[in-house]
């Protein structure tokens, strides 16, 4: 398993890096918009209706769903994300022995979130 763990390392490298990029580019402002901007009155909380969310998600450019691309994005990336971090943390704090267990254990649980947004993004 470590030597699957070892040729999946670039994939695995290029999800932790988007997901730095979405959390960094989209959540940050996203935070930014409702912890502050809403409540000091600046942007309207009709802006945010469920409505109009729903329309975003279910937009379109050329055929190509766009809206739930980001959405896919924002849900999938940051769980790729977190999952090599809490890898990494475990390695250094003397977890090399585990890694492959661990390892695959934060993958699967990764896989099966991105599953699980995949298939709610579907049904949208």
């Amino acid at each position: 398993m470590k030597t699957f763990l070892l040729k999946m390392e670039p994939v695995i490298w290029l999800l932790f890096g988007q997901g730095i990029l979405i959390g960094t580019m989209l959540l940050t402002p996203w935070i930014l918009v409702l912890y502050l901007l809403m409540p000091f009155g600046l942007i309207d909380p009709e802006a945010l209706s469920y409505e109009r969310a729903y329309r975003l998600a279910t937009s379109s450019l050329l055929g190509l769903p766009i809206g739930k691309l980001v959405l896919g994005a924002v849900a999938i990336l940051p769980l790729w994300k977190g999952a090599h971090h809490v890898r990494s943390l475990m390695v250094d704090f003397g977890g090399g022995e585990r890694d492959a267990i661990v390892g695959t254990t934060l993958y699967l649980i990764a896989l099966f979130g991105s599953g699980a947004a995949v298939m709610g993004l579907v049904g949208i």
